[in-house]
């Protein structure tokens, strides 16, 4: 086969723009800060055609990665499958040999090592509530919050909600992909479904929406539920308004680390809370949730459906209890058989 030159930014850039149409923009994102490491390497190692690639560049290149990031296993292997993914693209537009995806290596993850531990405990969450509702009462942190961990909402689905999807009446949301207005959601259509909602939410909201709700719409003209003064509140206002709301600095007036909060950015600045290792993200916030409600016996279906994960995805993903635990909770149901 003969092959044709192409630099590896071009490729690059050819890649994303041709999955463009299939890929979510969390994904695409994604795909683009993975492969621009593979850029900044064959920068380093003056390869500018991808041409010269073979088998053995590509493992040096991960030996390189994982040391340059000091890459956990999971994340080697999700850094080293987008990789592949994009050789293998690369194979079919004559730039590298069709077969060389296949010398792509990734590493083999045992049992649960793909998941991830970190989840907001349910006794923090309540000290959390417990503030926001006495000092912050239906700001947008407050909303934020409960629409995580009382919704079990991501982040995505937070900031493409409108204030029209919100009925007060029927106490629920309609969570809606409308990728067309810039608001896609995980799972897209299959990712829509109506949200039903407790009478101390729906308080928080009403007060929300009557009293500080900023009076603002975004670029579409739509009047977003979790809004700014500026529109539509970003993903990236919504992930520091979690990892600002989880440092326990805040919500407790301690620091766990011995910090002197008077010099301590994460305390001084919300920006920078994620800095706090005591703080979490939003995803680590809606694990704790879903924790929570799988440990308050809500069945694992009605869970799963109000989470929008599959009961796969929830066993390996989300469910952190211990094999105690579910033990705990089968005998409940089975002491009276």
């Amino acid at each position: 086969m003969a092959l044709e030159p192409l630099r590896p930014d071009e490729a690059v850039e050819l890649y994303l723009e041709d999955r463009k149409s299939e890929l979510a923009k969390a994904t695409q994102y994604a795909h683009s800060s993975r492969l621009g490491h593979f850029i900044r390497w064959c920068d380093e190692q003056e390869v500018n055609n991808l041409n010269e690639l073979t088998g053995r560049t590509l493992h040096r290149y991960r030996l390189w990665r994982r040391a340059d990031g000091d890459l956990a296993p999971p994340s080697e292997k999700s850094q080293m499958d987008t990789l592949r993914v994009f050789i293998r693209w690369c194979g079919t537009i004559d730039a590298v040999p069709t077969d060389l995806w296949s010398k792509v290596v990734s590493p083999s993850l045992a049992d649960g090592e793909n998941s991830r531990d970190v989840m907001l405990d349910s006794e923090v969450a309540d000290e959390i509530l417990d503030y926001l509702s006495t000092y912050e009462y239906a700001s947008e942190r407050h909303v934020t919050f409960l629409l995580i961990w009382h919704a079990l909402l991501r982040r995505g689905a937070i900031h493409a909600l409108d204030v029209g999807d919100y009925d007060s009446q029927e106490m629920s949301l309609d969570v809606r992909h409308r990728p067309e207005t810039g608001t896609p959601i995980k799972n897209k259509f299959n990712g829509e479904r109506f949200i039903a909602l407790s009478a101390e939410t729906c308080s928080v909201l009403d007060a929300w929406l009557a009293d500080r709700h900023p009076d603002s719409v975004d670029e579409f003209d739509r009047n977003p539920l979790v809004s700014t003064a500026q529109g539509r509140a970003h993903l990236t206002t919504i992930q520091s308004y979690v990892y600002s709301m989880t440092r326990p600095c805040g919500f407790t007036g301690d620091c766990p680390h011995d910090c002197d909060l008077s010099a301590c950015e994460a305390a001084i600045d919300r920006s920078q809370a994620f800095a706090c290792p005591s703080s979490v993200s939003p995803h680590a916030v809606r694990r704790g949730a879903i924790t929570h409600w799988l440990n308050s016996d809500i069945p694992e279906p009605v869970v799963s459906a109000r989470a929008n994960v599959s009961m796969a995805v929830l066993d390996e993903h989300y469910d952190r209890r211990t094999e105690r635990e579910k033990m705990e909770q089968r005998r409940r149901y089975l002491d009276q058989i």
